[in-house]
């Protein structure tokens, strides 16, 4: 431990000695507002490019099992683009070449021009030679193989099975091996049915100019630095390590080649970086009222959420119910510009219920409604009904909203 300390304690020491000074100095406000219209939450929404724009805009969409209103990944273009079908995210995400599947952030969907930039992590699987612990056999390996590129894409039922018995984390041979085969870069996941990965050979699902690409660590490496540094806007070393989970000698590495430039923000006490083409316009525009999921990218990053808007925010679904402060999936309220309160929603039939309800103040409660009767409208309610209100004092203008 203490050798590990030491280590990240000079490596760290290091890049700051070689951080050049900040030739632009910015307000706090001004780089929230940055951050807003980089994420694609702050202007005009730019409906024609649809879900698979805010794909190539956010460059990763974080995927989860969990289903409240709807999953995370379709709520993501929601929050930007408003009531949009189930359909053009599919088509964005699955089954048209537009996108593929691999860790990024975490578990994500990627947009596929963004398949040559993760060999790196490709590369750094297969040296390490088993994915998450597991062992293969080589015969199940290759078994897999040959059977996608004999009957084309399946999941992994198709292939065999998922699991050596009911427990979820039980995986057989076959769901090791092609899970491996995707870590390596084999196979990729063309679609989902049902919730399963459909896997594909990368050789015949990724378009033949992006596969043929190999470039090296270091080539990858700045290409996600800039990446992530237009994504967020303005970035400390921390945010841009934790957009597509860097290490901090690769950041360091890539950083002074990635083009983004240092800059000082009022407050946050950290270096910190910017595009350089999001510095060349004052960000304006129209601000999104809308609910978040805590895995939309503006707010996955806990320390960064906290930093630019002052809320302390956690996913509270894997807590006891009996120790959970704002619900099950509590879902950011964003208005203005700003994040002013929390909601737990659910569905029962018909009625969006606002299991919990919190604000910063008495004043966001219209832009709470417009968000519960958007949200509504969306998954298909024709009713809202607010449980739990933490300031009870505001229910009557609340309701009388909501209608």
């Amino acid at each position: 431990m203490a050798e590990t300390f030491a280590e990240t304690f000079s490596e760290t020491s290091a890049a700051a000695a070689a951080t050049p000074a900040p030739a632009v100095r910015i307000t706090a406000d001004h780089a929230r507002r940055l951050a807003l219209r980089a994420q694609g939450l702050l202007g005009s929404p730019d409906r024609r490019s649809g879900p698979q724009g805010v794909l190539r805009q956010l460059g990763a969409v974080q995927l989860d099992t969990i289903s409240v209103l709807a999953r995370s990944h379709e709520l993501v273009p929601y929050a930007r683009l408003g009531a949009v079908g189930r359909r053009p995210v599919e088509q964005a995400y699955w089954g048209r070449g537009t996108a593929f599947e691999y860790w990024s952030h975490a578990a994500c969907v990627l947009p596929i021009e963004e398949w040559p930039l993760f060999a790196f992590r490709r590369r750094a699987y297969r040296d390490k030679g088993r994915v998450w612990g597991h062992r293969v056999p080589p015969e199940a390996y290759a078994r897999v193989i040959d059977q996608l590129r004999a009957e084309g894409p399946l999941t992994s039922t198709a292939l065999g099975g998922a699991k050596r018995t009911s427990e979820w984390w039980d995986w057989s041979d076959t769901k090791i091996a092609v899970e491996r085969a995707l870590a390596f870069g084999d196979v990729v996941v063309t679609e989902r049915r049902g919730w399963k990965r459909v896997y594909d050979l990368a050789e015949r699902a990724v378009p033949a100019e992006l596969f043929g690409q190999d470039p090296t660590d270091a080539e990858c490496l700045v290409r996600l630095v800039a990446q992530a540094g237009a994504a967020l806007g303005v970035a400390t070393r921390a945010d841009l390590m934790d957009y597509h989970r860097l290490k901090g000698a690769q950041l360091a590495a890539a950083l002074p080649e990635s083009g983004l430039v240092p800059v000082e923000v009022e407050g946050w006490g950290a270096p910190a970086w910017a595009d350089p083409a999001a510095l060349a316009a004052e960000p304006r525009g129209r601000h999104r009222t809308t609910l978040l999921s805590p895995f939309d990218s503006l707010v996955w990053d806990r320390p960064r959420t906290e930093r630019i808007f002052g809320m302390s925010h956690r996913l509270e679904a894997y807590t006891p119910k009996h120790k959970r402060v704002h619900g099950y999936f509590a879902m950011p309220l964003l208005a203005a510009g700003r994040l002013v309160g929390r909601v737990d929603p659910a569905r029962e039939g018909g009625t969006l219920v606002a299991r919990q309800v919190s604000l910063d103040a008495p004043k966001f409660v219209p832009a709470l409604a417009e968000a519960l009767r958007e949200a509504a409208d969306w998954v298909g309610c024709s009713d809202v009904r607010v449980e739990r209100l933490a300031d009870e004092s505001l229910r009557p203008e609340l309701e009388r909203l909501l209608g």
